[in-house]
């Protein structure tokens, strides 16, 4: 492959020593030269191919630190009720999705919101049942924490009024005992261990094709096993365009270990990442784990997914076995719990332990995750989408609550992602809220928490080489810098000269990984 030369661009590096360049060499998959066009065509030689930019801002690779690429990829073709504001709505909009489905099939989908309906009423399997008495449904709710099903799919799963409350879930029951059909946290395991995909590798190769329009070029992916089989397939074939770092699900904790399995094993487009462990729920659950009562709900903290026992064996057993940990945890006392797992436990050398979200903390929890060298892993948007519930659910607590420039300021490192399809994987998005801290409306005027915000240069920073190094691969990704990977996209927008409204609304005109276009505008 001959030497190409990208040109004609105002290059953003991320690299502080060279942070703005006009041209790029790449040899292979890798950068030969970043900075002035006369230099990088000298240092590429008479025989490079040149590629016109044509004045386009160019990024590093954008790096999503938490999606579920498998269920995202689902979502695709899925029912989304993310927008419906009513029961009768979400009913409406489910029946005909069951209509284009073959007879058996499972419908998948959901992202329901019964905080947003009118009215505001907790759905049922009897609800389902009026329109699918057959098909077996199963949707989570938009923070995936919670799963409205129908008689078919508890059935399917073995679920009656006979089967007890599992450790760290709810079989939410009604006055006579029996299953209503919503099942919170780890209840709703076996219905999710059903909701098995046949033509994974498919959705996964379309689901690709999304993220690289995006300008992601990595993933950390947080799905089951099947996903990365699927993979491993697309690996195989030469079909994988995207750079996977895959968690391992906690029940494959042994297996994984079994196998020989190991954090940062494989090459530089898949990798095995961290095990993914629970701690608590989410917010809009009611569910995540709390040192104080919600608001108007006395008595109820949360739930405790993983008691803290489990998490010191856990975490003791992963990071013995060369695995790194990164572990849920959304309430302030999850967060709590988790930092003193990882104290119990002691630094691992080679591996960067995480957590997953850490919304809502408690202060002298920040200081704390930056001595024992705790990355957090957390999504800008879920603040922004989450204001109301905050304001209602967690008035009075004292937390730092997606407390971004207060973990930077006392050194924590940030990496961020989309935790979609819970959220849209738009990392422009993200951007847009880390720096505004308002909803892309524009409320509320001046941001929420305001002294939270961060500069577009941090945020950037924390979706490209801040994902990288949550993973240990900030030495090869994450910079556009001679010897690390060609990974880069070219963008309408200039981030650092544009206002956060004409960033929400960059488009990606070419998406470039290991030196190749995978994707272009048309």
């Amino acid at each position: 492959m001959s030497i190409r030369v990208y040109r004609n661009a105002a290059i953003r590096t991320g690299d502080s020593g060279n942070p703005l360049a006009q041209a790029m060499a790449v040899d292979g998959e890798m950068l030969l030269a970043v900075g002035g066009e006369a230099e990088v065509r000298e240092a590429a030689g008479p025989g490079a191919e040149l590629i016109d930019l044509e004045g386009a801002a160019v990024l590093p690779g954008l790096y999503d630190a938490h999606i579920h690429t498998a269920q995202y990829a689902q979502s695709l073709d899925a029912v989304d009720l993310r927008d419906v504001r009513s029961l009768d709505d979400a009913l409406t909009m489910v029946a005909a999705h069951a209509a284009r489905l073959r007879p058996g099939a499972w419908l998948f989908g959901g992202r329901w919101n019964s905080n947003t309906w009118d009215p505001p009423a907790q759905p049922d399997r009897y609800a389902l049942d009026s329109i699918c008495p057959e098909l077996p449904v199963a949707l989570p709710n938009v923070d995936g924490h919670t799963v409205w099903a129908n008689s078919a799919a508890l059935r399917l799963a073995g679920i009656d009024a006979t089967t007890p409350d599992p450790v760290g879930g709810e079989i939410v029951r009604d006055a006579s005992g029996e299953p209503t059909g919503i099942l919170r946290e780890s209840a709703s395991y076996p219905l999710r261990n059903l909701m098995v995909s046949a033509d994974l590798r498919d959705q996964l190769r379309a689901g690709q094709e999304e993220l690289l329009a995006l300008g992601l070029t990595s993933v950390h992916d947080i799905d089951g096993e099947d996903c990365r089989a699927a993979y491993l397939e697309l690996r195989e074939a030469g079909e994988l365009k995207l750079r996977v770092h895959k968690a391992i699900p906690m029940i494959h904790l042994e297996a994984a270990i079994a196998e020989g399995r190991r954090t940062g094993q494989g090459d530089d487009w898949f990798r095995t990442g961290p095990v993914k462990i629970f701690s608590d729920g989410a917010l809009g659950s009611h569910t995540c784990h709390m040192g104080e009562s919600f608001a108007g709900e006395q008595g109820n903290v949360g739930i405790a997914v993983t008691p803290y026992e489990d998490l010191v064996r856990l975490f003791g057993r992963a990071a013995g076995a060369g695995i790194a940990v990164a572990t849920h945890a959304i309430g302030d006392q999850a967060n709590h719990l988790v930092i003193d797992a990882y104290e119990a436990i002691g630094r691992t050398a080679g591996l960067r332990h995480r957590i997953e979200h850490a919304q809502h903390l408690r202060i002298g929890d920040l200081t704390r995750m930056a001595r024992l060298g705790i990355a957090a892993s957390m999504q800008p948007v879920h603040c922004t989408s989450d204001i109301d519930l905050v304001d209602s659910l967690l008035a009075g607590h004292e937390l730092a609550s997606y407390a971004w420039r207060g973990m930077l300021n006392v050194g924590v490192a940030l990496a961020f992602g989309s935790d979609a399809p819970v959220e849209h994987p738009n990392p422009f998005a993200a951007l847009y809220a880390a720096v505004t801290r308002t909803r892309t409306d524009g409320t509320p005027a001046g941001g929420w928490q305001p002294e939270q915000r961060l500069s577009m240069g941090e945020a950037l920073t924390a979706h490209t080489l801040g994902a990288a190094y949550a993973a240990g691969e900030e030495d090869r990704k994450g910079v556009l810098a001679p010897g690390k990977l060609a990974d880069f996209i070219a963008v309408d927008t200039d981030p650092f000269v544009e206002s956060p409204d004409a960033v929400l609304r960059t488009k990606v005109m070419t998406t470039v990984v290991g030196g190749e276009v995978r994707w272009q505008h048309s």
